[in-house]
């Protein structure tokens, strides 16, 4: 049996978009993502997370369902418009009283909350009166938003994470304009970029000087990244491998680890690349408590040859021509029902990668996981798909502590099958199935066989 070190953190995570619902109850406010979904084709089926899996009602019977999968952490996100209908002004209590209700609920069972502040639902209002995350008043507002959260949940939240992905929010959103808000351009990205840096900076400098020392907590942010593994041994693959690895997590952990973004990045893009200035670099630096990483696969990197075209990556790739980089699966890799490859040992490689490069620094996967189609047995799944990809990234993650990574927990995305944003409801990324009527159905399979790893390392 392979045994994880004592204290290591398991979970399982959600985000508010996906799972809430209750998109304009008790004075929520619309965000660019409620806008989003009602262009049409923008979305599969032109879903939306309207009700999504109904958590903003449901969230007792959900905890319940953590509790009794013996869940140490729970990762969950604040909806900014749930606290500030228009992302700045007036709080809406009722968005207070409903995270007081379930981080006191989570407590209540035993259950550590892990809250994300940002996961890609800006306030529609800062996207229509300010261009959003292209406006560099967007960080104070932030600041501001995350002050107030600091202010009414800091006693019981100990642990935080300003931004999730904000690869995502930039490439996606601003870069091929496939998500919220959708945008397409070889600027925006780098510039909506900068202003997640310091919108993520701000935000950790207030917690740092009015609440960190009497709330006892951490805070960090979270990016993601996959593994780049050089098609060949030839030196242009290698470099370009370690250079799509750059403009991908270093683009927005190399400010805060090292104090800049990565030269590869600085020499190509030139002035398209925002500057720091000292003041905000003093800031930047060292503003995590712990380096946050979601990691869900690998791909082959190639230096993109001569004359050839090339392909931007949905997902994956960002903007291939800043890069000069061919990106591909291996033709026997299995793949999940999102068309990612299943590759384990990329992930421990992408570990041992961010230790060497950031010098030791404490890594939580934040998230990890896979979609494959569920088929109901009665009430039960045959979940066996999903247990080996999770048994796979665990004995990489435990390979990458016993090599000296400093990884301290481990997080399954999702808890329940959700809105899976441009991909509407077709996925089944959860840990639980969702029926078309809500109800919680357990894979019995994946809910024991979690449930086991954590009793068999003590953490119960």
């Amino acid at each position: 049996m392979k045994e994880f070190p004592k204290g290591f953190v398991w979970g399982s995570a959600t985000s508010a978009y996906q799972i809430e619902g209750a998109w304009n109850e008790d004075g929520k406010g619309p965000s660019i993502w409620d806008a989003f979904c009602q262009i049409p084709s923008k979305v599969h089926l032109n879903e939306t997370g309207n009700i999504a899996c109904d958590h903003y009602h449901r969230f007792a019977e959900d905890v319940a369902l953590m509790k009794r999968m013996g869940l140490k952490a729970y990762r969950f996100s604040i909806a900014w418009t749930r606290i500030l209908p228009t992302g700045k002004g007036e709080i809406n209590k009722k968005g207070i009283e409903f995270y007081n209700d379930l981080i006191d609920l989570l407590l209540y069972h035993d259950i550590e909350p892990w809250v994300t502040l940002y996961h890609w639902d800006l306030p529609l209002a800062l996207q229509l009166e300010m261009d959003g995350w292209l406006n560099a008043d967007i960080a104070d507002y932030f600041a501001e938003y995350a002050d107030i959260c600091f202010q009414y949940f800091g006693d019981r939240v100990k642990n935080w994470i300003t931004i999730n992905e904000a690869w995502v929010v930039a490439i996606l959103g601003y870069g091929q304009g496939v998500f919220a808000p959708g945008r397409t351009s070889n600027v925006e990205p780098y510039l909506a970029g900068h202003h997640l840096l310091l919108a993520h900076a701000k935000a950790v400098d207030v917690y740092r000087q009015k609440y960190q020392a009497q709330q006892n907590g951490r805070i960090g942010i979270t990016n993601n990244c996959d593994w780049r593994e050089p098609l060949t041994q030839n030196t242009d693959d290698i470099n370009a491998a370690e250079r799509a690895l750059e403009f991908f997590l270093s683009w927005f952990s190399d400010p805060i680890y090292k104090g800049d973004y990565p030269a590869s990045m600085r020499e190509r893009l030139q002035d398209r690349l925002p500057t720091f200035t000292p003041e905000q670099q003093k800031i930047i630096k060292g503003s995590s408590d712990f380096f946050g990483l979601n990691h869900y696969t690998t791909m082959y990197a190639a230096q993109t040859k001569e004359g050839q075209k090339e392909v931007s990556v949905y997902g994956n790739g960002g903007l291939s021509e800043d890069q000069d980089v061919d990106l591909s699966v291996g033709k026997d890799w299995k793949l999940t029902d999102m068309e990612w490859a299943i590759a384990p040992w990329g992930c421990q490689k992408l570990l041992e990668w961010i230790d060497r490069r950031y010098d030791h620094p404490e890594i939580v996967i934040t998230e990890n996981g896979c979609a494959f189609p569920d088929v109901l047995d009665g009430r039960e799944v045959n979940d066996t798909e999903r247990i080996q990809f999770v048994e796979g990234y665990l004995d990489a993650c435990h390979q990458a502590i016993q090599n000296g990574v400093n990884l301290t927990g481990y997080f399954l995305w999702s808890f329940l099958d959700n809105f899976e944003w441009a991909s509407g409801y077709n996925k089944q990324f959860g840990l639980h199935y969702i029926q078309p009527d809500t109800l919680r159905r357990i894979p019995k399979a994946s809910a024991d066989w979690y449930a086991k790893v954590i009793k068999q390392n003590g953490l119960l």
